[in-house]
């Protein structure tokens, strides 16, 4: 009997993790019964009632297990170190709080009987803000544009990985893991589903325009070459600009000795102009240089502080 994982990272809620066992439990009782299966939450330091209720629900169903980590990892390196912590035949990573709507799981094991090793769902539309929904848009058009690497449009990490593509991910040995990008660039063909994203179920999200530029940066350092390559051209762009108006204004000056004044104005604008450019692009550049800082420190993905329903036969990374 084939085994199936599903993986589910949670922080703060307390409201979702029992309706998503539930719901969970429910699939495979009752149309997955084929299947044995596991169901992991990974906890990233969460504050409020998930920890106790996680610690209840695993203590009433042998096949759901639990992860605890020591403090907030981030919103990356939580999901990709607990697909390294299932022993199933595939895995199926998904949110916690119903947005990667449940009905996607058997259409993600129809595709991966069918041979597929990698099944991800594509968002083809969304009930949260037009706005958000516009900008997300707006940002993985941009980054499949500028990459070196296929971009996968709207997709989230939600999907069905075979066992074989987790094994990649292990020896990948990245610090700083961005599974979009990663089965982008090294996964095996892929069968995409299409699904409209739901509100979520309960709670608020924990995405902040910080975490969403975060994000951003990550992709942007770590499959483009855009930002060092922007710099290049706007410092070669500028320089020619600055030749241009300086040869103009010494033909004005000869031409015009007594009649032409120019004054500190263009001085003083281009000097903080200059200044302005040279702040954005070594920001943009600090961008690159912590991204390859945190790959050179090799830090661990997380630091676990509890696991529960585990046994030895679980890969311990």
């Amino acid at each position: 009997m084939k085994k199936v994982s599903i993986l589910i990272p949670c922080y703060n809620e307390e409201d979702n993790v029992v309706p998503m066992s539930e719901a969970i439990t429910n699939l495979f009782e009752n149309e997955l019964k084929q299947y044995d299966w596991e169901l992991l939450f990974i906890d990233n330091d969460s504050h409020d009632n998930t920890r106790p209720l996680l610690r209840k629900i695993c203590e009433n169903n042998v096949h759901i297990k639990a992860i605890f980590n020591a403090k907030n990892f981030g919103q990356f390196n939580s999901p990709y170190y607990g697909i390294l912590q299932t022993t199933g035949d595939c895995t199926i990573s998904m949110v916690c709080d119903f947005q990667d709507p449940i009905e996607l799981i058997p259409k993600y094991l129809e595709e991966w009987e069918n041979g597929y090793k990698i099944v991800i769902g594509i968002k083809t539309g969304s009930k949260e803000s037009k706005i958000m929904y516009g900008l997300r848009t707006l940002y993985y058009k941009m980054i499949k544009k500028f990459s070196d690497v296929e971009q996968i449009e709207h997709f989230t990490g939600s999907g069905l990985y075979d066992r074989s593509f987790v094994e990649v991910l292990r020896q990948l040995d990245d610090p700083t893991p961005f599974l979009r990008g990663i089965v982008a660039e090294l996964g095996y063909k892929r069968k995409e589903i299409e699904y409209v994203q739901p509100e979520r179920r309960a709670g608020k999200t924990h995405n902040n325009w910080y975490s969403l530029y975060d994000a951003a940066m990550l992709s942007f350092t770590s499959y483009t070459k855009i930002g060092l390559r922007l710099c290049t051209f706007t410092g070669m762009f500028i320089g020619v600009i600055s030749t241009i108006i300086g040869i103009v204004y010494l033909i004005l000056k000869l031409c015009m000795w007594d009649r032409f004044t120019a004054g500190y104005a263009p001085m003083m604008i281009g000097m903080f102009f200059l200044g302005a450019v040279q702040l954005f692009f070594l920001g943009f550049i600090g961008e690159y240089i912590l991204s390859m800082n945190q790959r050179i420190m090799k830090r661990p993905l997380v630091i676990e502080e509890e696991r529960i329903n585990f046994s030895e036969e679980n890969i311990d990374i």
